[in-house]
């Protein structure tokens, strides 16, 4: 899961890094892993400053100082396919045709069949894993067929539309064109959000933003915020804003588990209030709550909330059961959210960091906990277990969504279904698994009407986590084979343990030059042929961050 931005301002000697960085940092929850900015300046000329890491520590004055230009794209990045190398971080850039630069959240399907086509039939070399750099490539080569010195709205329309056609899967993109202008599109389906929104700029004219969630829009006085639809391009320029429907829309079938894990709560998707969703899968799931404890003839004196994405429904759903509601954990708020840290390891060492347990609210009592959902069962456990360790009789574990069971292959790190604490479980030995005395889990409908009440129009969701099913088709046996391979714990494990032996051309051990980080420069990553996107200053864009001086690095804890 990723979080994209484009911003154009209407004044062309503005300077957009600085909107673009804040708003990167309301779209944190999205990804933790790297974040990078693209802005473009006079003469059609980009600027690139991207990192591994948070978007307070890759981004500062000095180097926000150095993207010029009244235009550009960010985004942030949690790893999904590929690695977690910093050759990874997004957006990524093409030279020809025009000079593209690229953000994609989400996940396609038929990479194979895409890659073997960039090779063998367009020629365009591919520098790393990410299925956004093929995505990229797929446009690219798209726009090249035009022939042409310079092209215009119906030419990128035709290369976008195109491109809908040949790749499959869930995608959210913006990209920028040197000197012209920014780009969103969304797939046929509408798995992925994107949307834009307007702002008068007192002298004429607007200034356009494009971005993963309103709240974005929000916070920078942006209005008007609308949707791209499923099918959907826009094209903005300082002269116009175009947009057109590329191809027949499928099945609109927005991802469900955005409204339960992802999003902001102050953010509205596809016009559904992500905020009034969970407060009424809180009532849903009172209901359930409520016949099951009576089949059990169990009492509970407090409601608890697993901090902080599950408060809005468990306070909705003490109120529905009229039993008190407690906030029994209090959060670290400067540890990252756990589910989208990669690696096992760290997310179960991180959530006693993250949490801790208040005796005073557990002691002696059966508690009910509410969270929005179980995946790995690893925070869970965790939770249960603190709370019995100060004192809790009995812990009954809620979940606001169904049991998640099957692998997410549009673009969530759910690679491998025996990492999920559900799947081949009945609900009693998840129960023992996280080391809870029961679990009640919301029900799929329940879930699903839980959001289609605010937007009737949205008639599906893709529920594929919980249901198996896949809105795009052709997902089958051997391509979660590959996915697995790809993207399982172990694979990335290996990746880095490959780490141990490499050497950074000054003689240092990379492991250590990193202080434990588990990627280091592309130069360094020997999974890949030659210098990395933006590795290498003469090739690809100068990047900013790769030319801050080492003890200023040190400075900034991004390295030793």
């Amino acid at each position: 899961m990723c979080g994209i931005l484009g911003l154009l301002l209407h004044n062309p000697a503005g300077e957009a890094a600085a909107e673009i960085c804040e708003g990167l940092s309301l779209l944190q929850h999205r990804g933790q892993d790297a974040c990078g900015i693209v802005t473009c300046g006079s003469k059609g000329r980009f600027y690139q400053c991207k990192a591994n890491g948070m978007v307070r520590d890759v981004f500062d004055s000095k180097s926000l100082s150095t993207l010029q230009g009244g235009m550009g794209i960010g985004h942030v990045r949690y790893p999904t396919a590929g690695s977690s190398a910093y050759s990874e971080a997004q957006p990524f850039y093409v030279n020809s045709p025009y000079g593209i630069t690229f953000a994609h959240n989400g996940n396609l399907i038929n990479t194979v069949e895409l890659k073997h086509f960039l090779d063998a039939d367009a020629h365009r070399h591919i520098n790393t894993d990410s299925d956004s750099e093929l995505l990229l490539n797929i446009f690219a080569n798209n726009l090249q067929k035009t022939g042409k010195f310079r092209i215009n709205e119906e030419d990128i329309f035709t290369a976008i539309g195109d491109m809908m056609v040949q790749a499959k899967g869930a995608y959210a993109c913006v990209a920028m064109l040197a000197g012209f202008g920014i780009i969103a599109f969304r797939d046929p389906n509408g798995i992925r959000p994107v949307g834009m929104a307007s702002r008068p700029t007192g002298y004429g004219g607007n200034d356009y933003l494009f971005t993963s969630e309103s709240v974005v829009a929000d916070a920078a006085g942006f209005s008007s915020f609308e949707d791209v639809k499923p099918g959907e391009a826009i094209i903005i320029t300082r002269e116009r804003v175009s947009r057109r429907h590329l191809v027949k829309t499928a099945t609109f079938a927005p991802d469900i588990f955005e409204y339960v894990y992802f999003a902001r709560p102050d953010s509205v998707l596809d016009g559904v209030s992500v905020y009034r969703s969970r407060m009424a899968m809180g009532e849903a799931l009172a209901e359930e709550v409520k016949r099951v404890l009576a089949e059990r003839n169990v009492t509970i004196d407090v409601v608890i909330p697993v901090p902080d994405t599950s408060r809005v429904a468990a306070l909705e759903l003490a109120q529905r059961l009229g039993i008190s509601y407690r906030e029994g954990f209090v959060k670290n708020r400067y540890v990252g959210r756990t589910f989208i840290m990669p690696g096992q390891q760290m997310r179960r060492k991180n959530v006693r960091k993250k949490l801790n347990a208040m005796a005073l609210e557990f002691s002696g009592k059966n508690v009910l906990l509410v969270d929005d959902s179980i995946v790995r069962g690893t925070t869970s456990r965790e939770i249960v277990q603190m709370a019995k360790d100060v004192g809790a009789k009995q812990v009954i574990f809620a979940s606001c969504a169904p049991p998640i069971r099957h692998s997410n292959v549009y673009g969530i790190d759910m690679p491998s279904p025996y990492e999920l604490v559900a799947h081949d479980r009945t609900e009693p030995e998840i129960a023992n698994a996280i080391g809870a005395d029961l679990v009640i889990f919301q029900t799929l409908p329940d879930l699903i009407r839980s959001v289609n009440q605010f937007n009737p129009s949205l008639k599906q969701f893709d529920c594929s986590v919980f249901s198996g099913e896949y809105v795009t088709g052709g997902v089958d046996a051997e391509y979660l084979r590959r996915l697995d391979s790809l993207r399982n714990e172990n694979a990335k494990k290996k990746i880095n343990s490959e780490l141990g032996s490499v050497v950074l051309p000054n003689g240092q051990p990379a492991a250590d030059a990193m202080n434990g980080v588990t990627e280091v420069a592309e130069t360094a990553y020997p999974s890949c042929n030659g210098p990395m996107n933006g590795a290498d200053e003469t090739i690809g864009l100068h990047n900013t961050w790769t030319a801050t001086p080492p003890n200023e690095l040190a400075t900034r804890n991004l390295i030793s």
